[in-house]
Formats: C-alpha cells, sequence, structure tokens
C-alpha cells in the first residue's frame, strides 16, 4: 500500500485553499497512492475567531469537504481529510476540529472530533487557547477499511499515550496525527513524540503537517513546523517532509505491524498496580 501525505500551507480563506489541496490530492493519487492524508485545519488556519465565524461552515455545506468527497470518488482513492475547522450548533459558539476519513465512493466512513485541546503557553509571547474557540471531543474513533483498521487522531493528542494505547488494543494498526504544530514544540518534540507512539503501539503513524508562516487577512499570522512524518511500527522514520508544501510518500507494508508486536508485545502486557 503507497500512502502520501500531504503538507500544506493553508491560509485563513478556505476558497482560496481548496484549489490548492485538490491539486495535491490529484498529484498523489496520480503518483499511485492509495491512501492519501491531509493536515489538520486543512481549509483554514486562523488565530482569528471573527474570520473564521465569517468564513467557516457547518459540516453539511463546508465546500471543502465537498470538494476533497468528490477527489476521492475521482481517484478511487482513501482519503484522510486531517482536520476542518467546522461550525457547529452549540450555544457558546464553538466550533468543531474534525477528522474525516473519505471511502474510494467518497462516502464519509468515520468522523473524529480533536479530543485534546491545545491550552499551553508555550512561551511569554506565545499562548494558545484552543479550547475558547474549539469543544473538544469527547470519543476515540477506530475506522475500519479495506486495508487496515485506522485511529484517528490530531495533533495535540499526541502527548496523551493512552489514547493510542487504547487504539492500538482494539486493532489500530495504523494511527494518524494530522497536525498544525508549534514551531518550538515541533524543533523539540515532534519526532520524538511520533517515534514513541509507534514503539508503544507497534503500529505506522502517519503524521501530515502544516507548515510555515500562515498568510492571514486579519488577525495574527500563525505559524507551522512541518516535517510531515511517517513512522514504521519499529519506530523507524521512513519518510520525512522539508519545510515546504508538497507531497511525500511512503510505502506500507502492514506484515510489520504483527511482526513489531511479536517481538515486543507491551500491548497484551499491561498487569495492574496500587499507587502512588
Amino acid at each position: 500500500m503507497k500512502a502520501a501525505l500531504i503538507q500544506l500551507n493553508s491560509t485563513d480563506d478556505p476558497a482560496e485553499n481548496l484549489p490548492a489541496t485538490c491539486d495535491y490530492v490529484d498529484q498523489a493519487a496520480k503518483g499511485g497512492a492509495g491512501f492519501i492524508l491531509t493536515p489538520e485545519v486543512t481549509n483554514c488556519v486562523s488565530a482569528s475567531r471573527t474570520r473564521q465565524k465569517d468564513v467557516l461552515h457547518h459540516e453539511a455545506d463546508d465546500p471543502t469537504l465537498a470538494g476533497l468527497r468528490d477527489r476521492a470518488r475521482q481517484h478511487r482513492v482513501w482519503l484522510l481529510i486531517g482536520s476542518l475547522a467546522l461550525k457547529t450548533d452549540d450555544a457558546d459558539g464553538r466550533f468543531a476540529n474534525r477528522s474525516f476519513l473519505i471511502d474510494p465512493k467518497g462516502q464519509i466512513a468515520a468522523r473524529y472530533d480533536k479530543i485534546h485541546m491545545f491550552d499551553v503557553q508555550v512561551s511569554e509571547a506565545e499562548t494558545y487557547r484552543e479550547s475558547a474557540g474549539y469543544r473538544p471531543g469527547q470519543a476515540a474513533i477506530l475506522a475500519q477499511t479495506d486495508f487496515a483498521p485506522i485511529g484517528m487522531t490530531v495533533c495535540y493528542d499526541i502527548r496523551f499515550p493512552y489514547l493510542y494505547r487504547a487504539l492500538a488494543q482494539a486493532g489500530a494498526d495504523i494511527l494518524t496525527v494530522p497536525s498544525a504544530f508549534s514551531p518550538v514544540t515541533g524543533a523539540a518534540h515532534w519526532e520524538v513524540l511520533l517515534r514513541a507512539r509507534a514503539i508503544e503501539t507497534g503500529a505506522y503513524v502517519l503524521a501530515p503537517a502544516q507548515t510555515g508562516t500562515h498568510k492571514a487577512s486579519r488577525g495574527k499570522s500563525r505559524e507551522t513546523y512541518g516535517y510531515s512524518m511517517a513512522v514504521a511500527p519499529w519506530g523507524e522514520v521512513i519518510a520525512e517532509g522539508g519545510t515546504d508544501p508538497g507531497v511525500i510518500y511512503v510505502d506500507l507494508d502492514l506484515g510489520k505491524v504483527a511482526q513489531a508486536r511479536q517481538r515486543i508485545p507491551s500491548l497484551q502486557q499491561a498487569p495492574q498496580f496500587h499507587g502512588p
């Protein structure tokens, strides 16, 4: 199975981002990928809540979702839309950060709302309060495909290993981590976190990423780390992007999942203990 990780530099204009994303999906499909993945907030990278209210849509009428479903159907590929920022009907007006798995018929096979919100102060100059604009999801999702079970996660989830262990124990052979990682935390932690989750679970970890400085028509421009990455079940990095948008290909040998789990059967070794 050939997979393709798409690295994007999305702006705060979904209408501008969709054609570029579709072009990369076309490129990936022509390159032979049967499973194509895009990053977190594929449709809109923005730090402005008022801008998001102006340009975002509900799932039922989101143009990015419709356009990418059409592309999956056209190319007859599995497509993970890393996530879309979407309006909800919540009384507090918060958005959803929702990942979609699209099947080769263009149907939505699975949805996952990001559980862990990025509420951190990286430095005095860099603070994030994702929960102020987005409502957290409450359910882990194991999606079924015709090539492997997939555990769906998003970005900051990567710092919570119990989620990945639960997905792997439920049967996930591939874990997806579409992201828009901060440059500071990305340089320090991105690779080691992705490799750790692969080693702990014996699964493939596929992490398409946003990259660069994101053009903003309102509010402060965001910056993201890039370096989309694929990690094999034994923990080695088998594909990596740099800081430019583009497509990164990787061949998945799903037999290696069983091999890694047989060599280190830690998923079945979880004794109960007391304390601290």
